[in-house]
């Protein structure tokens, strides 16, 4: 390799027509080449730790894999709060997310080549036999192509390619004769159909028995797909082509990546988030790293690696420089327009961007990938794990956390390339935050609510397949593997695929259509790997010295950047721009300002969609300030010992569980159990938290009887069957109108699949625990140690408890762009004398998912460089209460001039695909 490619070192240049596999190993090894420099801002960690930290890695995969392959295979996914699987059509819908699942094992093909990786070689061989004689792919059902191409043929293809390596070693899959690959055409062939558009663009779903448009598909009917959804494929169709020799994959998804090259915004190198797969008309046409775009800008450069086609390269770099000028705003990376870059889209982040700075550290850009993964870090810490969504401002914007990986595929790529003991803590919190407030008896399962600890009943394929494997990669040596990780690139799903394909079956046409769109300046273009010396010049402290500003911006300041300010307006005297928070109807000055947005010049122009961006987003935060956040009840008794938390509405009487110290006590049923009348049973519940069951009078009037009977605390039970916080908004519990500060025992509550959990508890075990907080808590250090050294009982017991518990799964997906927006308000009838204050149907809308944050930063916020300061004088004396409608009538005809960017602002508010 140094002497043809010219990379000893990383320091030399690789020559620009050099043979693409030397280029594409060339690449793969500059990515790690770098691991020998070390930045002394953190105490080296010894070997027997890292050892010790691998081998809890390989634990935690057990107790995932385990449970899977014991209460779920052959279903697609495991259920880990009641410890069965998921299989599609037996459970309610959970909208676009379940097209992940085709009744094909999906976690066991997820989780193939990761079993190689953790040395688990025996249960791998045992994977591909299960693999080969129980899945079937001709099923009746509707599939994501991307989904479907990522999860189950990048799988397919991994697995095949650590068989054949396996094989060549001598030892284990000497039976094996291609049949993972035959599997994989197979699929391939089912997935083309989609393809079948003016475009090449594939349609985003397809049926795997009957493929597209036909009548018995129920699919074929779509206009629009997501840019990463057409995007990611040339990874996998090419692999595909190259072991097969069958180029129709290659060519299919070097269309439709051609295509979306030609469709990108011309003036600035961008593209959007959702286009028409049959004009090429850009749908949404806002534009970032997240979800919706992220992996396909992966694709362009990891093509380039794995293909050597220097066309993916160029094209990378163009979108690149075009991410860095608009996008890029360190550490933040935030949605701007493609036709008006410099405006901001929207003024939060998604988790799925968590991916970028692992990406730039493949590109070489390592200081902005410093910056971006520290302040993800530091909402991490926050908050335990990354939030779906937060703002600028890092509150919480969506509160789920599906137990996503890229922050731990960043921390690794980052820990390659700089040798930095610093990220292997940052490994060592992840998988302590993991097992802390994510391990359950069946697995692991999803964060509901990253600040409450609540948890829901999915554990996605994505996290055996991504999590572990990066995870026990950053903690072992190169002899802790089996085989040379640098010979193989990492797709989106961390699957492996060989360099050598760069060689094999190279029949595609390599014509660079990309200099038919655009006059490349080819001196621009990185052809050299990065090179240490240049990254880390003379100072082991240099990583440590771009961590450190950011330590506290999630607590204590503004990042750079949060609102984009004209830098030559400030330089030349101007005055900055009017901002939502500072508008008053009643100033004559601000009306005046409102008249020339949008007429008077392109500056103006963006002034006015920036205003009319915050004004939206101002109401909508200010609806969601006036609802308390969610609750929770933490079963800390045998055998849960805090490990499973359900979501809980609150009530807006009783005892304050955000001011006042948790409660803590055992559960028993009140009699009635309605708690309508005097309690029955006074000794059952004295110095207990009562059970109550919803329904035939008033919250306050079962607060108050329980209380009198002497109970610590009450949960009241949903008496609609079937009621899950998965499905429907979050419930508070009103009082009756009257004054309830007699009332001082905390209230809260639980619809009907918690609430079963807490009573199948009580059938199993009699004796139940809870804890009633605003936020679960750590686990009880004495209980953990009573619990048995093997998970098995729990695991079988918990499967007890919840398998007559009904199950209704939040509507949620891969990418937040794809939530759904079928859960309603709870409708209450006048007869229903429980009188609650629901969501509002705007705030669905809006958040489908969660309630806002809404607590206040520590200490005052002010932007870095001081530009910002005079705003944030005025923060004081805005009138937040002044509602848009009350506006005067020239305001109104200004409004009707910005129809068409409202109607954007809201797409992306409503933020659905």
């Amino acid at each position: 390799m140094s002497e043809a490619g010219g990379c000893r070192g990383c320091g030399s240049s690789v020559p620009q027509r050099a043979p693409w596999s030397l280029v594409a190993a060339t690449a793969a090894f500059c990515l790690v080449s770098a691991t020998s420099v070390w930045t002394a801002g953190a105490a080296p960690m010894s070997r027997e730790e890292r050892q010790k930290l691998g081998n809890q890695v390989l634990e935690m995969f057990d107790h995932a894999y385990g449970n899977y392959m014991e209460h779920a295979y052959p279903a697609d996914e495991l259920m880990p709060l009641t410890c069965r699987g998921r299989v599609r059509g037996q459970e309610p819908s959970r909208g676009d997310v379940d097209d992940a699942l085709g009744k094909f094992s999906l976690t066991l093909i997820d989780s193939l080549d990761t079993l190689v990786v953790l040395n688990k070689t025996k249960e791998f061989e045992d994977a591909v036999r299960k693999v080969l004689r129980d899945v079937n792919l001709d099923n009746d059902v509707v599939v994501s192509v991307f989904e479907t191409n990522i999860r189950v043929l990048g799988g397919l293809l991994g697995g095949h390619s650590l068989a054949i390596m396996l094989k060549e070693k001598g030892e284990y899959m000497q039976w094996y004769n291609d049949e993972l690959l035959q599997m994989a055409k197979q699929l391939g062939y089912k997935l083309l159909p989609a393809f079948n558009t003016t475009s090449g663009l594939p349609y985003p779903r397809i049926n795997l028995k009957f493929g597209i448009r036909k009548p018995e598909a129920r699919t074929g009917t779509e206009t629009d797909t997501c840019t990463a959804c057409a995007g990611t494929l040339i990874l996998e169709f090419a692999a595909l082509s190259r072991f097969t020799g069958a180029t129709i994959f290659e060519e299919y998804a070097r269309k439709a990546l051609d295509f979306l090259w030609e469709k990108r915004q011309r003036s600035s190198n961008l593209v959007g988030v959702t286009i028409n797969i049959h004009t090429g008309d850009w749908v949404r046409k806002d534009s970032g790293v997240g979800a919706g775009i992220d992996s396909y800008y992966e694709y362009l450069l990891k093509a380039y690696v794995l293909l050597g086609d220097d066309s993916f390269l160029e094209r990378f770099n163009t979108h690149y420089d075009a991410i860095m000028r608009y996008i890029s705003q360190p550490p933040l990376l935030l949605d701007v327009h493609i036709h008006k870059p410099m405006l901001n889209a929207r003024t939060w982040m998604d988790a799925l961007l968590a991916f970028f700075p692992g990406l730039q550290v493949l590109k070489g850009d390592i200081r902005p990938a410093i910056e971006t993964h520290e302040m993800l870090y530091q909402v991490i810490k926050k908050h335990n794990f990354l939030p779906e969504a937060f703002t600028t401002d890092f509150r919480v914007h969506w509160a789920q956390h599906p137990l996503r990986p890229e922050f731990a595929e960043s921390t690794y790529f980052l820990y390659k390339a700089t040798g930095d003991p610093y990220y292997l803590e940052v490994g060592k919190t992840l998988i302590e935050n993991l097992n802390k407030y994510a391990r359950v008896p069946c697995g692991f399962a999803a964060m509901k609510d990253v600040r409450t600890g609540s948890h829901e009943d999915r554990m996605d394929s994505f996290f055996l397949a991504e999590m572990f494997k990066y995870l026990y990669l950053l903690f072992a040596d190169k002899e802790d593997i089996i085989f040379d990780i640098e010979d193989y690139i990492f797709t989106t799903e961390a699957h492996l695929l060989p360099l050598w394909l760069s060689t094999t079956n190279q029949s595609i046409s390599k014509k660079n259509t990309t200099s038919e769109y655009t006059e490349l300046d080819d001196s621009n273009f990185d052809w050299t790997c990065p090179n240490t010396q240049i990254l880390f010049p003379n100072d082991p402290l240099y990583a440590q010295s771009i961590r450190e500003p950011l330590k506290n911006v999630v607590d204590k300041s503004c990042p750079r950047g949060i609102i984009r300010v004209r830098e030559e307006s400030f330089r030349s005297g101007a005055k900055p721009p009017l901002r939502a928070r500072d508008f008053m109807a009643t100033n004559p000055e601000h009306l005046e300002i409102l008249k020339k947005m949008g007429a008077a010049s392109s500056i103006d122009a963006e002034d006015g969609l920036r205003f009319m961006q915050e004004m939206i987003e101002l109401s909508s935060q200010q609806q969601k300030e006036q609802q308390l956040p969610p609750r929770a009840v933490q079963i800390v008794s045998h055998p849960f010992f805090g490990r499973v938390v359900l979501t809980a509405g609150p009530a807006q009487f009783g005892l304050d569980l955000s001011k006042h110290k948790e409660t803590r006590g055992f559960v028993a049923s009140s009699k009635p159990y309605n708690g309508c009348s005097e309690l029955t049973n006074p000794e059952a519940v004295m110095g207990k938290i009562a059970l109550i069951q919803r329904g035939q009078c008033m919250f306050a009037e079962k607060a108050r009887n329980i209380q009198n009977a002497g109970a610590i605390g009450g949960i009241v039970i949903d008496d609609n069957e079937g009621s899950s916080s998965d499905t429907a908004p979050l419930f508070q519990m009103a009082g009756d109108g009257k004054d309830t500060d007699d009332i001082k025992i905390p209230m809260l509550f639980l619809f009907s699949k918690e609430g079963s959990i807490i009573l199948d508890a009580i059938r199993e075990y009699e004796e139940v625990e809870v804890l009633l907080s605003d936020k679960a808590k750590d686990r009880d250090p004495e209980m953990e140690n009573e619990e048995q050294p093997s998970s098995e009982n729990d695991s079988q017991s918990a499967e007890q408890i919840t398998s007559s518990s009904q199950e209704v799964d939040l509507v949620d997906q891969e990418s937040p762009e794809e939530s759904s927006l079928n859960s309603q308000p709870e409708s209450l009838s006048p007869a229903d004398m429980d009188n609650a204050a629901s969501v509002s149907p705007s705030e669905q809308i809006s958040n489908p998912m969660e309630n806002h944050e809404t607590t206040s930063l520590d200490g005052e916020c002010t932007d870095l460089d001081n530009q910002l300061q005079e705003q944030s004088e005025t923060e004081e004396d805005s009138n937040p209460n002044v509602s848009w409608g009350k506006k005067v009538q020239p305001i109104d005809s200004i409004l009707a001039d910005w129809n068409e960017d409202i109607e954007a602002f809201e797409m992306m508010e409503k933020d659905e695909l």
